[in-house]
């Protein structure tokens, strides 16, 4: 299932609107990131899967791509983490797309998944 959550990457001192898409399929295990990210936003891999565990949810054991657009907006930080984390989520209908239709979710995860400030 695909899912959609809108968040923001900082650019400097301006925010742009990025388009956090969520597919996850079946095929071998895999949790990819697209759409220029940095080094900080590929790490994210690692806190969402420890953060969703950590809380009581299931990490999908299925190929997880996600896409970060548009992607000639370089992303960096953590800040994506939450829009990724809820974007798994949706996509393995713990809940519901349109929960998240009208918001911009920004947060970074610690392991255990509390939002950081």
């Amino acid at each position: 299932m695909l899912a959609r959550v809108t968040s923001a990457a900082l650019v400097g001192l301006d925010a742009h609107l990025v388009d956090v898409e969520v597919d996850i399929s079946g095929g071998l295990p895999q949790f990819s990131v697209v759409g220029l990210p940095d080094a900080t936003v590929k790490e994210s891999r690692d806190r969402v899967r420890s953060a969703l565990k950590n809380t009581g949810f299931h990490f999908p054991a299925k190929r997880i791509t996600v896409n970060l657009a548009p992607a000639g907006v370089k992303k960096e930080g953590s800040g994506l983490d939450l829009a990724i984390a809820l974007g798994i989520l949706v996509a393995e209908e713990v809940i519901p797309q349109s929960m998240l239709d009208h918001s911009v979710i920004v947060g970074e995860l610690s392991l255990d998944g509390r939002v950081k400030p």
